[in-house]
């Protein structure tokens, strides 16, 4: 069962003219518990749907897997590990019959907003993931529009105007994943994930359009999906800069009108 991602409500609406009312759609937020092995890792505010790939993207993103491989992402009681139920709960959790490493929960929720801001340094990512293998630089000519048009069809934005969208994809500028959600973060996980669990990761051939401003966290996840570019409508962050250094990542902002700026890497003129 899937539920939807927006509600309606009643509203009024002032202007000028005076005061009416009438309804509107606002974006759906709720909780996910996600679970590795049936161990807590933490809870995220998310947009229902896409769950499965939203907890494989976080458990890769955040490097909880090591070297194993995802079996199963299932929906499970919260009063314990294992038991499926209907998708109208709010835990998952992320199979690797028990080859990951035992996690460490996170305590108090991930708001959709931060994601998972401040728990992860640059010297930490050094350990554990190397820097991207060279590829051919991706066209300027790709980039500049790439945050409007690839996101473009998002229709929970288009409802509400309340989520992020985050959108992989290839040299010919198709989009290969596109997803929604309350938190940019989420959306970037819910793309990583669909990959992973296609079998399809790394991706150094792919970008990553996100419809926000970029923080190291979304070129943390870009890394780990082995993403070589990110484009942005915003701007980069002075950590997400030295993060995309380190990492031969691609890192543009500003992408709209005909024009952007490259802020760490080279594209083909």
């Amino acid at each position: 069962m899937t539920r939807g991602r927006t509600n309606r409500i009643l509203t009024t609406e002032i202007d000028a003219a005076g005061a009416s009312r009438g309804p509107d759609e606002v974006a759906v937020e709720e909780p996910l518990e996600i679970r590795l092995d049936g161990n807590l890792v933490g809870t995220t505010m998310r947009t229902p749907g896409h769950d499965f790939a939203l907890a494989a993207g976080f458990c890769l993103s955040d490097g909880l897997l090591g070297e194993a491989t995802v079996r199963s992402v299932k929906y499970c009681r919260g009063d314990g590990p294992g038991a499926v139920v209907e998708s109208e709960f709010n835990v998952v959790t992320v199979s690797t019959g028990g080859r990951a490493p035992i996690p460490e929960p996170r305590l108090g929720v991930t708001s959709s907003a931060c994601g998972l801001c401040g728990t992860t340094a640059v010297d930490e990512l050094r350990t554990r993931l190397h820097p991207l293998p060279v590829v051919e630089p991706f066209s300027a000519s790709l980039v500049f529009d790439a945050p409007e048009r690839l996101l473009a069809d998002a229709p929970i934005f288009a409802a509400t105007g309340a989520v992020h969208a985050a959108a992989l994809f290839d040299r010919d500028g198709e989009v290969v994943v596109l997803r929604e959600d309350v938190g940019r973060h989420n959306a970037v996980d819910k793309v990583v994930g669909e990959r992973l669990l296609a079998g399809a990761m790394p991706a150094p051939d792919l970008g990553l359009a996100v419809s926000g401003r970029v923080g190291f966290e979304i070129v943390q996840k870009a890394w780990a999906a082995g993403v070589t570019l990110v484009v942005a409508k915003g701007a980069p962050t002075s950590l997400a800069v030295e993060a995309a250094r380190i990492a031969r990542i691609t890192l543009i902002g500003w992408a709209s009108d005909g024009r952007a700026r490259i802020f760490e890497g080279a594209v083909e003129q």
